[in-house]
């Protein structure tokens, strides 16, 4: 480890740290625009000169772009290099149009920052300045192409960083411009963190235009829900409405970016049709007496039918606190549940990932950038979990190589090895592998899948790591899965396990499910009358339950539906008692993402209706009273541990002990009462251990290869599935319009035409949907999203065997 003096202080750093990083490692803020952490050194700015008066390097130089030395001495202080960067801000100012009480960058912008601090206060340039004529690019990101210093981050970042082209670099000299060929949507679906990224106000954040300073934003540590790897983020929020997020750097999950479905996925909290009242019947009453009215329900129920008449079911969204008091509220009242998932399969994928997930195999979202050689199964990276593939980048990038098994026609922006399998040969391709890894020759394998030199890179590889999906796949898949890591493991000291799950508490949820339980089986239950009154906690059953007539014949049967819920639905009125709670940012909480890692989250603001909605877009009502419109909502914990009490308790009465005594009850993998223990990974030792694994593995009979039979696959989109980025009017605007894909072999087939509809005949429905065709698919599987435009909850599952007489031409068209 190199040892330097940084302005007369001594630091030892590991080799190949630069110089500017040594600095700031001593709180040394040396002045840089082009450097940034995640990309890297380019030396394009020069305003990070810095003088080195002794050591094997002399003289000014850019501090970005020397790596540490034993005995370099560095002065920040140097008169020459003071003077240096104060000329080189001058130049960088000279074009600048000095906007700045104009500018949403204004008051944390690094151009302001870095100005005043290089001495730079007066304009001696008294000459025409260069423009630029601006760009749109789109719903998110406004351009103002004026205020370029040409730092070169925009490029790199989206071009080198990310994979994608349609933005970059364009001109010479004096006439550099940063943007598109022309005017359109930026295609990155991570084209957010321009905002973050730009050291200036080139790139700024387009919904949340004019609508306030960073000061004035109530400011707080969040994650991200809308997937399962738990990304980090600063939440902002103005008048009761959240107006704005930021990635937060995490070396260890998302390092320093967000996807544009996290960043711009958080309307929902906001949104003017909210419930945010309590009601009984669909009427509206005070929170207090409806929950009294809910518990004194369950209380009968009880007392009529037993306790096991009372079902609980949630989702994984929810956080680990209220998945702590539904588990306990479940085991003491011996109520059925919890369940929180969907469907049967759902529920058993879910047990079987968190099961394999051993701690010698477990990597981190951050890790998988570092490993040479990875193997996708069954997982689509950029629609399920986007940051995902943004790692995967940094992998190819580093000379790694990717492959992915997947039947659909799987979109990344790098070059990768895609084998389009049918759902049917995913099992027999992974059993390959680990017959070839593990020294034997694999059998039963198609010989457009050369699985013995997959197998044989695998195991020359120094670090692979296995990534698999939970969405499309069987357990026994998943199983696999966790099988080939442990065969790599064998051949290798480091191999990794990764798997990405459906929805952002989805390993929570899987360690507070009562076994295989799952709303599916909740219904079998209600439909044979063993369960009488049914609690859904935040979970959405109208538009997340795949058979939506088996769903409403079911609540029907109820004597009571219990909704506790900050999402808008039908079921909402329906409902006998429907109690408004908390989302993230009103309550805080702990998700445990799909590594096993347990994060939290703060309360960004107080629960009330925005004062644009109370005002009705306009001045809020000049009355003074003793409450705040629409503040009633209660963190689903809270209202959960009220109904669950025998005898009932205020509203208002403090249940900080019921929570501390289910979280201490939760699992014990779980420990929420060391401080140090957020952020960190939880025992996964203790899960292993706990019967979480799939002791059965089914191998699906029903596997749909036939060729008088069409596989279909319900799956996730980047923008218009995920139930709460679904409701962004902002993401409305990028994303694209229902369809389904399908090979051009399987549509000639069928008889279907591109871009004309096709319908699919079910017993529950119909659903008519615009066809296209992908040749990247594999033959005799068709892909249709869970969209919210589509009522695709006439399937009753998510993956379906299909006979090809229920697919037929659309004849209106």
């Amino acid at each position: 480890m190199p040892t330097l003096k940084i302005d007369n202080r001594e630091t030892n750093v590991p080799s190949g740290t630069k110089v500017i990083e040594a600095a700031e490692r001593l709180g040394i803020m040396i002045p840089r625009f082009c450097y940034h952490p995640a990309l890297g050194s380019v030396g394009a700015c020069r305003v990070c000169a810095v003088a080195f008066t002794e050591g094997p390097v002399k003289g000014i130089q850019m501090s970005c772009m020397i790596d540490a030395q034993d005995g370099m001495v560095v002065s920040t202080t140097d008169g020459e290099a003071v003077d240096f960067r104060r000329h080189v801000i001058e130049w960088l100012m000279l074009h600048h149009p000095h906007d700045c009480p104009v500018c949403d960058e204004g008051g944390h912008c690094l151009l302001q920052d870095m100005t005043i601090a290089g001495g730079h206060g007066l304009r001696r340039y008294r000459g025409l300045k260069r423009t630029h004529n601006n760009q749109d690019l789109g719903p998110l990101v406004q351009h103002e192409m004026n205020r370029c210093i040409q730092c070169y981050r925009c490029s790199r970042y989206y071009q080198e960083f990310t994979g994608y082209r349609d933005l970059g670099v364009m001109g010479i000299g004096s006439r550099v411009y940063f943007g598109r060929s022309a005017s359109g949507v930026l295609e990155s679906p991570f084209a957010g963190n321009l905002t973050d990224l730009c050291p200036t106000g080139v790139y700024t954040d387009k919904p949340s235009r004019y609508f306030g300073r960073r000061w004035d934003y109530e400011r707080h540590p969040s994650l991200c829900l809308h997937c399962s790897l738990g990304c980090n983020l600063t939440a902002s929020a103005r008048y009761r409405r959240v107006v704005r997020q930021e990635a937060r750097p995490n070396l260890d999950v998302n390092g320093h970016f967000l996807c544009d479905r996290g960043r711009y996925g958080y309307a929902y909290a906001s949104a003017a049709d909210r419930p945010r009242q309590a009601m009984a019947a669909g009427y509206p009453g005070p929170i207090v007496d409806i929950l009294a009215g809910a518990r004194e329900a369950i209380q009968q129920t009880v007392a009529q039918h037993g306790p096991e008449s009372v079902a609980v079911v949630t989702s994984s969204r929810s956080n680990l606190e209220t998945l702590a008091v539904l588990k306990q509220a479940c085991e003491r009242r011996v109520w059925t549940g919890p369940a929180a998932t969907p469907t049967v399969r759902q529920a058993l994928n879910q047990k079987t990932a968190v099961g394999c997930l051993r701690p010698e195999l477990a990597v981190s979202l951050a890790a998988d950038t570092k490993v040479h050689d990875v193997l996708v199964i069954g997982a689509d990276p950029l629609n399920e979990a986007p940051m995902l593939a943004v790692s995967l980048r940094q992998v190819q990038r580093q000379g790694g190589h990717v492959t992915v098994i997947d039947p659909r026609g799987v979109k990344l922006p790098f070059d990768f090895d895609h084998w389009a399998a049918h759902p049917s040969a995913m099992g027999a391709i992974v059993q390959a592998l680990i017959q070839e890894i593990g020294g034997g020759e694999a059998t039963g394998v198609s010989t457009e899948f050369n699985v013995r030199r997959l197998a044989r890179r695998l195991n020359a590889s120094p670090r692979p790591v296995v990534i698999c999906g939970t969405d499309i796949l069987t357990s026994w898949e998943i199983a696999l899965a966790g099988d080939l890591a442990q065969t790599l493991c064998r051949t290798h000291k480091v191999a990794g396990l990764f798997y990405t799950l459906t929805g952002a508490n989805a390993f929570a949820a899987a360690l507070a499910q009562d076994g295989r339980l799952s709303t599916e089986a909740v219904l079998d239950r209600i439909e044979n009358g063993s369960v009488r009154l049914l609690v859904a906690v935040e979970q959405d059953l109208w538009h997340e339950f795949p058979d939506r007539e088996r769903l409403q014949a079911a609540l029907k049967r109820l004597d009571h539906l219990v909704l506790l819920d900050y999402v808008n639905s039908p079921l909402n009125h329906e409902a006998s008692y429907f109690i408004p709670t908390q989302p993230i940012y009103e309550s805080g909480g702990h998700w445990i993402n799909q590594e096993g890692r347990l994060q939290g989250a703060s309360a960004v603001m107080a629960g009330a209706e925005a004062i644009e909605v109370t005002g009705a877009l306009d001045h809020p009502p000049r009355v003074f009273e003793s409450h705040i419109p629409g503040s009633e909502q209660l963190a689903a914990w809270r209202a959960m541990a009220a109904l669950a009490e025998e005898y009932g308790k205020a509203v208002n009465t403090t249940q900080e002990e019921t929570l501390k005594s289910a979280l201490a009850d939760f699992h014990p993998a779980v420990d929420t009462t060391s401080a140090a223990a957020a952020g960190q990974r939880i025992d996964l030792n203790a899960v292993s251990h706990a019967g979480f694994e799939s002791a059965e593995r089914p191998v699906p009979t029903a596997n749909g290869s036939g060729s008088d039979s069409v596989v279909l696959l319900l799956v996730d989109w980047t923008f218009g599935t995920e139930t709460l980025s679904a409701l962004s009017p902002t993401l409305a605007k990028v994303e694209a319009p229902p369809l389904a894909r399908l090979h051009p072999d399987t549509m000639a087939s069928l008889g279907l035409t591109e871009g004309k509809p096709v319908t699919i005949t079910m017993n529950a429905g119909r659903l008519t949907v615009p066809v296209q065709a992908d040749p990247r698919m594999a033959p005799g599987v068709m892909v249709v999203p869970r969209h919210h435009l589509l009522e695709w909850q006439v399937f009753g599952e998510t993956r379906v065997i299909l006979a090809r007489s229920q697919l037929k031409a659309d004849s209106a068209e």
